[in-house]
């Protein structure tokens, strides 16, 4: 018998090493019922997200919150961009001479509810911070109220006078008022 070794066959010894030490390893590691020390420190550490939100519920319970000290100039930015743009494009439908009456009075009803909503808005928002909150901003669409308010910790009472708030200020029902906490 002729026996030389090449490639090959060093390479199946070593495969073949490599699995008897796996086969091993996994024999006395179930038998003894100890975990690996990397696997038993990552099943044990508790992980936290810092930043994650919470959203806030009807009750009051759980509180979204938001970290971002730039978030209150950023959202009033956009939300005088995004207005401005409608009125823009409404006045520019308006300017348009092939408009029947009824498509004018349409987009009159729509100029109007913008405004209506600026106005409700800062009213709200106003008297949100009346009542001892730093900051906040409300977005009013769509039969839906959001509110960010900057507090650390809003409590069931915050909660409930944000809502009377909303609900003294616009037609907004209580199940679609959303308010969220940042810091």
């Amino acid at each position: 018998m002729n026996m030389i070794l090449g490639k090959r066959h060093i390479i199946l010894a070593a495969l073949v090493l490599s699995l008897g030490i796996a086969v091993y390893l996994n024999w006395v590691y179930s038998a003894s019922g100890e975990d690996f020390v990397a696997t038993e420190t990552a099943t044990t550490t508790e992980t936290k997200n810092y930043g994650d939100s919470k959203y806030v519920s009807l009750d009051g319970e759980q509180i979204q919150v938001v970290s971002n000290s730039k978030y209150f100039n950023e959202a009033r930015v956009n939300r005088t961009k995004t207005r401005d743009k409608a009125v823009d494009s409404i006045k520019k439908m308006f300017k348009d001479a092939d408009l029947t009456d009824t498509e004018k009075a349409a987009l009159a009803v729509q100029a109007t509810d913008i405004a209506q909503a600026i106005e409700t808005e800062g009213a709200v928002e106003s008297l949100i911070k009346a009542k001892g909150f730093e900051d906040c901003m409300v977005y009013l669409a769509d039969d839906k109220a959001d509110v960010i308010v900057k507090a650390s910790g809003l409590q069931k009472e915050d909660v409930a006078k944000i809502k009377d708030i909303v609900l003294a200020q616009t037609d907004v029902v209580v199940e679609n008022i959303s308010i969220t906490e940042t810091k």
